[in-house]
């Protein structure tokens, strides 16, 4: 490249196929370079080159559909810019790439191709002088020019009109009014059209505008464009043109003004006056004076970015009023749920109350259970009774406040939190939002959004909840506020403390599948074997599916019954050729099924396959030193055998089961007590002696390895197994139990009695060893359980023994020899 008026660039040029935007000369864009030829060609070129030369490329756009691009060069487009990169930026996240700042030069056109890899290499033809971008601004095109001189002259003054309409504190503007001063008029065809806002396509008709002439026709009308809208922004807001200059729009360094905004066919006025409806919509939202001074001083300043802002604040001012009819509600909550007595009690109380009292704060519930219980339809169902609005948000998993609390207005891309849009969407400022899954809460560096739940679920502080976007004061106070949870563990106790907690154990749920064509008939054991041996879970998905896929069988048996010969699916037949049908055409009619269908033991077999579950409860207490326990999982109840063995050794203790801290605490705990009262209950060692330990290892293990186990629940059940191993007595095959144990052998109560009690239903089992504590817990238990189950309720140790054991496990009396 020489100086002077030959200003001249290489006639062999590396070519950077882009598919951001087009480079105009005269124009500086920032591209980003990820493909392989690019980043070969800032790899080997720009970063390794020494002169001014090697810093000279030419940006050529590529029109290929990005996403269907392949590693084939692409049919290259004729026209180009010859750019110099003023910048190099590199990175590796979230991959490897380059930015580069270009600076546009002049247009090329391709002659010939050099080589394709590692980059593109061209030869190029020159089509523009590169001086009149460094020449004094009249030294162009002049008056004389004819028809050329009439476009300049007319594209000078569009240029200059708009400049006027524009408000010159912005940095974009007072740039292009400069470049009007300084550069020839030839060039402004190019400046003009990379700075307002235009498309590629419109970019490129100017790219490949060579002559300057067609230059200035394709642009002239994209400059009138603007002018013209901006003409019509101010004509339809009735503002003063200083007020029009702030809600301009600046966006990567384009100047452009904001596209009108059309309001709710109610909010129209006759005139259109957009400025005086939306400010009639705010007036009429009702807001307290602060927020509304906030929205007025708002709209004036930033008008079509408060449309989104205000819509959202004034859209759940409804009030939706509530089915307040208690028998109503009551036959609605029975027969969309079996059982949950406590919960629908507690939504009729609180209809009840809404009755006596108006005014009345949603309460807060949080309605803990295992998966599948009907936690969230009892919401949607609750929804349904009280005639509100229903919205679910799921909070599984989000991690980031600003999904609770919103974003402020300062980010890209801000919006409202997750419970304003959720009362946005269903229009009402009193639904029922259930707040799915508030256990598995995340925490990252973007906040705690169970901290952020703390304002929204406080019935004392959340009639003035303010959310970032808003930034004024929002009542939450009206909103039936429902959470559920699998366990309560993992919710912070300042959260769980705001909300009323009701527990949701397991039931069943019937579900029926098919037409009404088919009878299905269970016999009542096959009712109780399906979720024993094929689901065992505390809820009913697993089960829905099980009875689904017994009546798609029985839909096949039915349908395969009803077959349709061809000659009936054709079209109709005339009454000749139907009186002549055959008999072996009748014959393929086949018969349908006996009805009732009954489905019994070898049915379900066939169907289901081999039973998951087997009923071994009776079979594993066949030898001293097994016990059975029970234990509480998120899932529910579990039943839980605790095996121990004893041999020769130095009286280690070896404990298995993925155990945790507090059942290896119970493990030593239940030694030291049977060691204590070894004399007491003749316990004695492998060669019976009385140290139970002496000259012997003791080995507990917890089946299911695999499962990590952990609690205070299961020390009643170590004491009675190893003192079914120390004495050689077998325990009762159809006794489960539960309780915590202390050092001097006292019984303390347990929690989870309701989904433990089912567990050991399901397993067989006759006999339930509780704490004497836990008593008041047996009334939650179905009266149909409560019938089948012998209940023993227990104060010390020596109490769960004799339960325990046939005839006892009593130590002999002592009398008194005075």
């Amino acid at each position: 490249m020489t100086s002077g008026s030959g200003i001249q660039i290489p006639s062999r040029l590396p070519l950077l196929l882009t598919h951001e935007g087009v480079l105009l000369p005269g124009s500086t864009v920032r591209f980003s370079v990820d493909s392989p030829r690019n980043m070969h060609l800032v790899s080997h070129r720009l970063l390794k080159g020494t002169s001014l030369k090697s810093t000279i490329i030419g940006v050529i756009p590529n029109t290929r559909d990005p996403e269907h691009d392949t590693d084939d060069l692409p049919s290259l487009h004729k026209i180009g810019t010859a750019g110099i990169a003023v910048q190099v930026v590199g990175s590796n996240w979230p991959k490897p790439h380059y930015t580069l700042l270009i600076t546009g030069l002049c247009r090329f056109s391709v002659t010939s191709l050099l080589k394709e890899r590692p980059f593109v290499l061209a030869e190029v033809e020159q089509l523009d002088k590169l001086e009149q971008y460094t020449s004094p601004a009249g030294e162009g095109v002049t008056a004389e020019d004819g028809e050329l001189g009439e476009l300049s002259q007319k594209f000078h003054q569009a240029a200059i009109q708009l400049l006027g309409m524009l408000d010159m504190s912005v940095p974009v503007v007072a740039k292009l009014r400069r470049l009007l001063d300084s550069l020839p008029r030839e060039t402004l065809p190019d400046v003009v059209a990379s700075m307002i806002r235009t498309s590629n396509k419109e970019k490129l008709q100017v790219l490949d505008a060579v002559s300057l002439e067609e230059r200035f026709k394709k642009a002239l009308p994209m400059l009138t464009r603007q002018i013209e809208g901006l003409k019509l922004l101010q004509k339809t807001r009735k503002i003063s043109p200083d007020t029009e200059k702030r809600v301009l729009s600046v966006r990567k360094g384009r100047v452009f003004p904001v596209q009108q905004l059309n309001l709710d066919d109610e909010d129209e006025d006759d005139d259109g006056d957009d400025t005086t409806a939306l400010e009639r919509k705010v007036r009429g939202a009702n807001m307290t004076e602060a927020a509304l001074k906030v929205f007025i001083n708002f709209v004036f300043y930033f008008f079509f970015w408060t449309i989104y802002l205000v819509h959202t604040h004034t859209s759940p001012k409804t009030h939706s009023s509530d089915c307040l009819d208690i028998r109503a509600a009551r036959t609605l909550l029975d027969n969309d749920h079996y059982a949950m007595d406590k919960l629908k009690r507690r939504v009729l109380e609180y209809l009840a109350v809404r009755q006596l009292k108006t005014s009345l704060k949603g309460p807060i519930l949080c309605f803990v259970g295992p998966p599948g219980v009907g936690k969230t339809s009892v919401g949607r169902s609750i929804a349904r009774t009280l005639g509100r609005e229903f919205h679910r948000i799921a909070l599984g998993g989000v991690c980031d406040q600003s999904d609770i609390r919103g974003h402020r207005r300062t980010y890209v891309g801000s919006m409202p939190g997750r419970i304003i849009n959720g009362l946005k969407t269903v229009g009402v400022n009193n639904p029922v939002f259930l707040l799915d899954e508030v256990d598995k809460l995340g925490k990252s560096l973007q906040g705690d959004p169970a901290a952020a739940l703390l304002e929204v679920l406080d019935p004392e502080q959340n009639h003035s909840f303010t959310d970032h976007y808003l930034n004024v004061a929002f009542d939450l106070s009206q909103v039936l506020f429902i959470a559920t949870a699998n366990a309560t563990a993992t919710i912070p106790p300042a959260l769980l403390d705001r909300m009323e907690v009701l527990q949701v154990p397991g039931g069943f749920k019937y579900s029926l599948y098919g037409a009404s064509k088919i009878s299905t008939s269970f016999y009542s054991s096959v009712g109780c074997v399906c979720p024993s041996r094929y689901t065992r879970e505390a809820g009913v998905r697993s089960l829905e599916r099980k009875i689904g896929a017994i009546c798609r069988a029985v839909a096949v048996k039915v349908a395969e019954g009803h077959r349709v010969p061809r000659s009936d699916a054709s079209t109709p037949e005339s009454p000749a050729k139907q009186g002549s049908k055959s008999q072996e055409d009748i014959g393929n009619k086949a018969a349908p099924p006996e009805m009732p269908i009954v489905i019994d033991h070898t049915a379900l077999k066939d169907i289901l396959g081999p039973p998951v579950f087997e009923m071994e409860v009776s079979e594993r207490l066949t030898l001293p030193g097994v016990a059975l326990g029970l234990a509480w999982t998120p899932l529910g109840g579990e039943i839980m055998f605790v095996e121990a063995s004893r041999m020769e050794g130095e009286g280690q203790l070896t404990l298995t089961g993925q155990l945790g801290d507090v059942m290896k605490e119970s493990a030593h705990l239940a030694i030291s007590w049977l060691r204590a009262n070894a004399k007491v209950y003749k316990l004695t060692n492998i060669v019976g002696g009385p140290d139970p330990l002496e000259g012997t290892d003791i080995h507990l293990h917890f089946p299911a390895g695999a499962v990590t186990k952990d609690g205070p629940s299961a020390g009643v059940t170590i004491v009675t197994c190893l003192a079914s191993l120390f004495s050689g007595r077998l325990v009762r095959s159809d006794v489960a139990m539960t309780g915590e144990i202390t050092l001097r052998g006292l019984v303390l109560p347990v929690g989870g009695i309701k989904d433990k009690v089912l567990a050991a239903h399901r397993a067989g089992v006759k006999r339930i060893i509780l704490p004497k504590r836990n008593e008041k817990d047996l009334e939650e238990i179905p009266a149909n359980v409560r019938a089948d189950l012998d209940f023993v309720t227990t104060k010390n140790l020596d109490e769960v023994l004799n339960a325990a054991f046939d005839g006892g496990f009593t130590h002999p009396q002592l009398t008194s020899k005075l």
